[in-house]
């Protein structure tokens, strides 16, 4: 990367074939690029042939251009958009299970879930594991302040994202045979 001064972390979101060996194509394209995925999620779609990638990459704007050049070159890959903070809604998950042994301290970590309006998921004697969906921001307030609890394990999703109002992902800067799977296409 030429000018690390302009580097940020983008948002892509690609629709891509619900099939094996696609999210190694994809990670592979990342990696001889030299690009770290910082965050990545995947999951079905309206469409059950087809999973919707979310990936998060350290990038200056000309080099996430060639990026997703690249990507939309793949072949399991139907399209492929960059989310614009200012036009876009995101939300992780988190999950954290926090040792909790006497009542005075699942109280104090249930007062600590209800105003970042967290759910407590799951009670045991000895523990509260906690569920909030959010922006990263409002997840690492939570996990921050859980810090002076015994935090037993922490799990996050990785960003997922979605255009505000009508805009979708939906690219039709491919030919609409491309995808044509087991047809003679001319």
């Amino acid at each position: 990367m030429d000018n690390m001064t302009d580097v940020t972390r983008k948002t892509l979101a690609l629709l891509v074939d619900n099939e094996p060996g696609v999210l190694s194509q994809i990670a592979r394209l990342f990696s001889r690029k030299g690009y770290n995925i910082e965050a990545f999620a995947a999951g079905p779609t309206e469409n059950p042939g087809v999973t919707r990638i979310t990936i998060d990459v350290l990038a200056d704007d000309p080099h996430t251009e060639l990026l997703c050049n690249q990507l939309r070159k793949l072949y399991p890959v139907h399209s492929v958009k960059r989310l614009s903070v200012e036009s876009s809604l995101y939300r992780e998950l988190m999950l954290a299970k926090v040792r909790a042994e006497s009542s005075e301290r699942r109280n104090d970590i249930m007062q600590i879930a209800n105003i970042f309006r967290a759910q407590i998921i799951d009670v045991s004697t000895e523990t509260l594991t906690i569920g909030i969906a959010g922006d990263a921001e409002k997840l690492s307030g939570l996990e921050n302040i859980l810090k002076e609890f015994d935090v037993m394990e922490i799990a996050r999703t990785g960003v997922v994202a979605i255009e505000r109002g009508s805009a979708t992902i939906n690219d039709k800067s491919k030919e609409s045979g491309e995808f044509s799977y087991g047809k003679n296409v001319l």
